[in-house]
């Protein structure tokens, strides 16, 4: 039934006992949720059972490229990871480029499953659909950039493309990340999953290609994807020559740069610390992945002591927030050594990065003393002091010890009314907006399935003032639910699953984002699924998600914000004296219920809704879930 873009197949590799076995992958799964997240998720929630140790034997380590990957189709070589979130709890899927993924799709397969626990430290060896179990006795500690290297040299091929942890993940840092290349599935703690598995890298090689249903009709999407692409008004001409970066101008512009753990927001700005002319002063050349014709990951190169000739790709907005404005860092070159730092031991920047701003904010509070942090002056700006926690948090010493398992599990170790600074929503720190500003990009925040997640629903409409699907006040209230249900299942839909940039979506295809991804899948697949098909499998994923948090406990109550998000108004900027207040947040979250068709009380899916989207045999064990309300279980007619 395969006609193209699929291997049709499924590597599932136990650790326990070291045996690796191929699957069929069964092609109404590949239908009904095309692939990566998607697949991701699925499996996920099939096979790891409610209340599953994220750092258990029993968790489960979910490789999943989409159709789009291997193929000619531009901005493709993606794929997701996905567990149960050591740091949350709930779902745990990241994204990452590079090369790794097109490699997976090579070697044969479209999902990897990583289960079990291996007795001693491994890494897994995979050539063409041929596993081997080698020991990693001699990299395990070692750095990620080493580790990918020792492996290259130790197989005798340089081409080999490696997913490995550093040491952050071997100590089981809840916060730490998998890094293939310098790219990085940085959130959730997905390198403590795989630490915890024993597992310390994943190298792969193949030599399949990717069939294609239509080759004429795959360069007939093409054209009309690279033609929007070329039409973009900033794509080729300012993304691509400076990358992320330069939102730090435009989010500064806004009043939505968060700076200094969110306390001057608006009112520091340090647009000319950290934006795009500094950054360019630094850059020294570009990477691309797979495929792409973009190429906007900029390499930069440090230029002042101590940290002259250092270099790294990155680091990227969310980076140059995290230990930039959140830490009240001004120095480009300290980032730049604690961007290639974190991704060296394998640490998530954006949690990292929030983690010691709420440590600074704690430190200047009085609630941390010196004694507390070992003697290091843990104040806003002190670009040292986040140095040496970055080192201390991989390697569990110090104060890095309490902060390595993020904002929420820090703050209840803290106590003393520390919990109110940690800016986290689910145990997931927040990323680079302040959205107090930009009110459905909120509301994403507090509903996503992964937590505080800029991510998973990204409100483009609001951060750059695109009118798509149409135009939106940022700071309004009423229509954010509507608005961010679309965000999610299209950008669920168009990018996290077949796989594709999802700065495409915001910066090129917006408009065409469901139609694009409906003619690339008739092409490369020969599935022909409408626009509004292709959206609805956004829809049925978010409500897989959201069923698997349900079933971990996650209520109502999970879906909300910092408390100084909702009740400290920003003091400065375009968006001063904006803020979202609880009443505001109750009723863009009734919207977003009603809009999605769960339960207004609860937050829980209905059956009917479940049933719409081919979900029915997850309803028999909603049934059961502890905090249905009475009006849920009489509309879904339990007794």
């Amino acid at each position: 039934m395969y006609k193209g873009g699929y291997t049709g197949k499924i590597l599932r590799i136990n650790l326990t006992n070291q045996t690796a076995k191929e699957e069929d992958l069964p092609f109404n799964i590949a239908s009904d949720f095309i692939g990566g997240a998607g697949f991701g998720i699925k499996y996920l929630y099939d096979e790891v059972p409610a209340r599953t140790d994220p750092l258990g034997p029993d968790n489960k380590l979910i490789f999943a490229s989409g159709p789009f990957s291997g193929t000619t189709i531009p901005c493709a070589s993606r794929m997701a990871i996905t567990a149960k979130s050591p740091l949350t709890g709930a779902v745990g899927m990241g994204l990452s480029g590079g090369y790794f993924p097109v490699e997976l799709k090579f070697t044969g397969y479209d999902i990897l499953i990583i289960e079990g626990k291996a007795e001693k430290p491994t890494y897994v060896w995979i050539m063409d659909g041929k596993v081997k179990f080698r020991s990693a006795k001699k990299i395990w500690g070692l750095k990620t950039t080493d580790t990918q290297q020792i492996i290259k040299n130790e197989l005798n091929d340089q081409n080999v493309r490696v997913a490995c942890i550093g040491p952050a993940g071997e100590n089981l840092c809840k916060i730490a990340c998998i890094v293939n290349e310098m790219r990085v599935v940085g959130r959730k703690g997905l390198g403590a999953v795989m630490g915890s598995k024993n597992l310390k890298a994943i190298a792969i090689r193949g030599t399949k290609r990717v069939s294609i249903a239509d080759e004429n009709k795959l360069e007939a999407a093409k054209r009309e994807m690279t033609r929007a692409m070329k039409e973009s008004p900033v794509l080729y001409s300012h993304f691509s020559k400076t990358g992320t970066p330069m939102v730090v101008d435009q989010t500064c512009n806004t009043g939505i740069f968060p700076t200094k753990n969110f306390t001057t927001t608006g009112v520091y700005a340090p647009a000319d610390k950290l934006g795009v002319e500094i950054q360019m002063s630094r850059n020294i050349g570009r990477e691309h992945c797979y495929g792409c014709p973009v190429g906007c990951s900029q390499l930069k190169l440090a230029k002042t002591e101590p940290y002259k000739g250092i270099l790294t790709e990155g680091p990227e907005y969310e980076t140059m927030y995290s230990y930039g404005g959140a830490t009240g860092v001004e120095n480009i070159d300290a980032i730049i050594a604690a961007d290639r730092l974190a991704d060296e031991l394998g640490l998530d920047t954006i949690s990292s990065g929030v983690a010691i701003a709420f440590a600074m904010e704690l430190y200047e509070k009085g609630i941390l003393s010196k004694e507390d942090t070992g003697g290091i002056e843990v104040n806003f700006g002190n670009h040292e002091a986040m140095i040496t926690i970055i080192k201390q948090m991989a390697f569990r010493e110090g104060i890095g010890d309490i902060l390595a398992d993020g904002t929420k599990a820090a703050a209840e170790r803290i106590g003393k009314g520390s919990a109110k600074y940690a800016m986290h929503v689910k145990g997931l720190e927040l990323p680079a907006y302040d959205v107090r500003g930009a009110k459905a990009h909120g509301l994403n925040y507090a509903t996503s399935y992964t937590g505080a997640d800029h991510n998973r629903g990204y409100a483009f409409q609001e951060i750059f003032g695109i009118p798509i699907p149409y135009e939106v006040d940022r700071f309004a209230v009423a229509g954010k639910g509507k608005l961010t249900k679309w965000n999610q299942d299209v950008r669920t839909a168009t990018c996290d699953c077949p796989t594709m940039c999802a700065f495409i979506l915001d910066m090129a295809v917006p408009g065409i984002a469901t139609k694009n991804t409906a003619s690339l899948m008739e092409a490369v697949t020969g599935l022909e699924l409408t626009p509004e098909e292709i959206q609805k499998i956004g829809e049925r994923i978010n409500n897989l998600a959201r069923v698997f948090n349900v079933r971990e406990g996650f209520t109502r109550a999970d879906d909300t914000l910092p408390e100084r998000l909702m009740t400290e108004p920003l003091k400065g900027g375009a968006a001063k004296g904006h803020f979202i207040s609880r009443e505001e947040l109750k009723q863009m979250l009734d919207e977003y219920y009603a809009e999605r068709g769960w339960d207004i009380e609860t937050g829980i899916p209905k059956r009917e809704k479940l049933e719409e989207l081919g979900l029915g045999y997850v309803v028999d064990e909603i049934k059961t879930l502890k905090g249905l309300s009475k009006s849920n279980e009489k509309e879904q007619g339990n007794p």
